[in-house]
């Protein structure tokens, strides 16, 4: 299913950048060490902190992971990378079946390098593809929602409200201590005003909020979002096709606060800018 690894690929690799490019607003979390336990804390506060104190916190490691079913076959892929959680730049790469796609987020770019017979082929001969996230954004395109602002993922969780969070309770990952908490995030929020955008995820989820699961650890940083997704393909594209379904399972770790992060862009001679190709096209740049 060629179509459905392109698209999961993307959708993984947004994810996992979710966290760069999008500096504190706030001082919250900055020089502080001991953290009351996240069990004192209201579970909506506690969520509405989690973005300042994780920016904050500078550099992390990251894994990620997915598995897509689609049409009764699954796919799986795996990825690590780093990221600078308040300057914004990332890179990460991304294995599923046999073959690596590469992304690097540097000032507000994204770079993507394909791998494999179905990773989709690079203009021009390059190597490398670039897409401008902020001209996309400008030009109002609907090519954004297959790259993603690497802000979206968790700029929602400053404006949560009460009633929209669950205390999951406590468990340990990597050593670390978490408390969780499932966040029902209304569509509306993850497609950034975007009516279109909204309508068509809407209709395709059959929902106008998703459930995203959060562990949190003791200073309040983020070191796991989960995101599961059930889609339904929308019968003006996929005639027929009206009961068939997609479900994604995704999961991002951050670990290892404190690592620097050194990533560079592509040299300007292997890269091929797609993000005039994608405003016409709002499809997949590959």
């Amino acid at each position: 299913m060629p179509k459905v690894r392109i698209a999961s690929t993307l959708a993984v690799l947004a994810l996992a950048a979710g966290l760069t490019g999008c500096g504190s607003e706030d001082g919250t979390g900055k020089g502080g060490h001991a953290q009351a336990h996240q069990s004192a804390t209201p579970p909506a506060r506690a969520v509405q902190d989690a973005y300042g104190r994780t920016v904050a916190a500078g550099g992390a490691r990251m894994a990620v992971s997915t598995k897509v079913v689609a049409d009764g076959q699954a796919l799986t892929a795996h990825g690590s990378g780093v990221a600078d959680l308040e300057g914004g730049t990332s890179r990460i790469t991304l294995t599923s079946q046999g073959t690596t796609d590469e992304q690097r987020v540097v000032d507000g770019v994204v770079y993507q390098k394909p791998s494999g017979k179905d990773g989709g082929t690079v203009p021009d001969g390059k190597t490398w593809t670039k897409i401008d996230l902020a001209r996309l954004a400008k030009q109002g395109s609907a090519g954004r929602s297959q790259v993603g602002d690497p802000a979206e993922p968790v700029r929602y969780l400053k404006g949560v409200g009460s009633g929209s969070v669950t205390r999951l309770g406590t468990r340990t990952l990597d050593g670390t201590r978490t408390t969780g908490y499932r966040v029902l995030v209304p569509v509306s929020a993850l497609t950034s005003g975007n009516a279109a955008q909204e309508q068509e995820l809407r209709h395709q989820l059959g929902k106008a909020a998703l459930p995203v699961d959060l562990w949190l650890d003791e200073r309040g940083r983020l070191r796991q979002e989960s995101l599961r997704l059930t889609l339904h393909p929308l019968r003006q594209r996929t005639p027929g096709q009206q009961n068939a379904q997609v479900t994604s399972t995704t999961v991002l770790r951050l670990y290892d606060y404190g690592t620097k992060a050194r990533v560079t862009a592509p040299p300007a001679g292997d890269t091929a800018d797609v993000t005039d190709r994608m405003t016409r096209s709002g499809t997949d740049a590959g």
